[in-house]
């Protein structure tokens, strides 16, 4: 079963953000907690979602995305962050039912694309993610400001 995340799950979800990052071997990179997801998921003005894939009771993956927007098509469109479904859990059809919902989502809206980042070396998503009609992207590459450079790039510029 496919459904929004609600304030219930979120202490499941961190864990499985955690064994996300565990599992793309990056154990100490998560400084989220749960207060952070809470207002970004459920705060006043929210802008990223998250879908959780439930057997039975027990919720056993996620999908957490956002809302883009493409000039050159003119319309709005979805980036995955993330999509994790715990070990056990995987080849019940779980990660494509999330996808499949967040495809939904899309056509319905009248997005453009639905689009997510894969690392180099995980060969199991890339079989995974073509077997459903998807493409990698290969002439683009993302780049990031983060850390130090973000703040001294942002004094550069008066915000007033």
């Amino acid at each position: 079963m496919i459904r929004p995340a609600t304030v219930d799950d979120l202490p499941v979800v961190l864990e499985l953000i955690v064994e996300l990052a565990t599992y793309e071997r990056e154990p100490d990179a998560v400084v989220a907690t749960e207060e952070h997801l809470r207002t970004a998921l459920f705060g006043p003005d929210p802008a990223v979602f998250c879908l959780v894939a439930a057997q039975g009771s027990e919720v056993v993956g996620f999908a957490l995305w956002f809302r883009t927007f493409s000039t050159w098509l003119g319309t709005h469109g979805i980036h995955l962050e993330d999509l994790y479904v715990q070990p056990a859990a995987r080849r019940a059809g779980y990660g494509r039912a999330l996808l499949a919902e967040l495809a939904g989502i899309a056509v319905e809206r009248g997005y453009g694309r639905l689009e997510w980042s894969v690392l180099d070396w995980n060969e199991p998503a890339q079989r995974f993610y073509t077997s459903l009609g998807a493409d990698p992207m290969q002439e683009w590459t993302t780049w990031r400001l983060t850390g130090a450079a973000l703040p001294a790039l942002g004094r550069t510029h008066s915000h007033r």
